[in-house]
C-alpha cells in the first residue's frame, strides 16, 4: 500500500504519504488563500521525501469536509483527478473525523468544531469505544457557536465526559479551530489538540480504515470522495422573468 492523504477543508493545506504501517512524509501549510497554489507542490514534496513516484500510489484519500466551498473543492477535485489519471481508488474521510482521531486519548467524549465562516462552526460529537476509537455519534452540523449547547443531550454522557478541561458552556471539551475562534461559546480548544486537520493523522486513520474488517466502525470512516456541504448554495437559478408588457 502507498496511500496519499490530502485535506483542504480548512485554512490549512496538508498532505501525507503512508505505506499502511507508518507515515513516510508529511507537509502542512497554514495559508487559507493559496490552497490551489500549495496543494500540488505539497504532494510533490511528500513523494520526493519518501523517494516514491505518483505511479507507486495505490490509494488517494481526501478530507471531504464539511468546509467552505472554495477551499474544499481544491482537495476533492485534485484527489479525483489523481485517481482517474493513475487508475487508483479514491476515498473520502469526514475532516472532523480526522481531527477527532488526533484528539488526546484521555478524552472520553468531546466535540470537534471548525470554522464554517459566516460566524458559524461545523461541529460533531464523539465518544470513544472500547478499543479507544473516537466514534462520531452526532453530526456533522453547521450552527452558530452559541446554539451548539442547545443541540447537545442534557444527560447520559459517558463517564469522563467532564475532565479538567471540561467546558462550562457546552459541558464537553472541544477540539479544533472553532473553539479557538469562539471561546465565549465553546470554552476554548483542548490544550495540545490540533486546530486543523493534520495530513499525517488523516493518513493513519485512512490506512487503519482500509485494513479494518468490513462493517466495523473503523471501516465506516471511509466515504465516497464527494464534498460534504452543509449549506445550500448561495447561487440559485433565476426565476421566470417578469412580464413588462400587457
Amino acid at each position: 500500500m502507498l496511500l496519499l492523504a490530502i485535506d483542504t477543508s480548512g485554512p490549512a493545506v496538508t498532505a501525507a504519504l503512508s505505506d499502511g504501517t507508518a507515515v513516510l512524509a508529511a507537509v502542512h501549510h497554514d495559508d487559507p488563500r493559496r490552497h490551489a497554489e500549495l496543494l500540488a507542490p505539497a504532494i510533490q514534496t511528500v513523494l520526493a521525501e519518501a523517494g516514491r513516484s505518483r505511479t507507486d500510489l495505490t490509494d488517494v484519500v481526501v478530507g471531504v469536509g464539511p468546509g467552505p466551498f472554495t477551499g474544499l473543492r481544491v482537495g476533492v477535485v485534485t484527489a479525483r483527478v489523481l485517481g482517474a489519471a493513475l487508475g487508483v481508488a479514491v476515498h473520502g474521510v469526514c475532516s472532523l473525523d480526522a481531527l477527532a482521531a488526533a484528539a488526546p486519548a484521555g478524552l472520553a467524549a468531546f466535540l470537534v468544531a471548525t470554522d464554517a465562516r459566516r460566524r458559524e462552526v461545523h461541529w460533531a460529537r464523539y465518544e470513544r469505544d472500547a478499543a479507544g476509537l473516537a466514534v462520531r455519534v452526532d453530526g456533522p452540523h453547521v450552527s452558530l457557536p452559541a446554539d451548539v449547547a442547545a443541540q447537545l443531550p442534557t444527560g447520559g454522557l459517558p463517564a469522563g465526559a467532564l475532565p479538567v478541561v471540561g467546558l462550562p458552556v457546552v459541558g464537553l471539551p472541544v477540539v479544533g479551530r472553532g473553539a479557538a475562534l469562539y471561546p465565549a461559546a465553546l470554552g476554548g480548544p483542548v490544550p495540545g489538540a490540533p486546530l486543523d486537520v493534520d495530513g499525517a493523522a488523516l493518513a493513519r486513520l485512512a490506512a487503519a480504515a482500509l485494513a479494518a474488517a468490513p462493517g466495523s466502525a473503523l471501516a465506516g470512516v471511509l466515504l465516497p470522495p464527494d464534498p460534504l456541504y452543509l449549506r445550500r448554495p448561495d447561487a440559485v437559478e433565476p426565476g421566470a422573468r417578469k412580464r413588462v408588457l400587457t
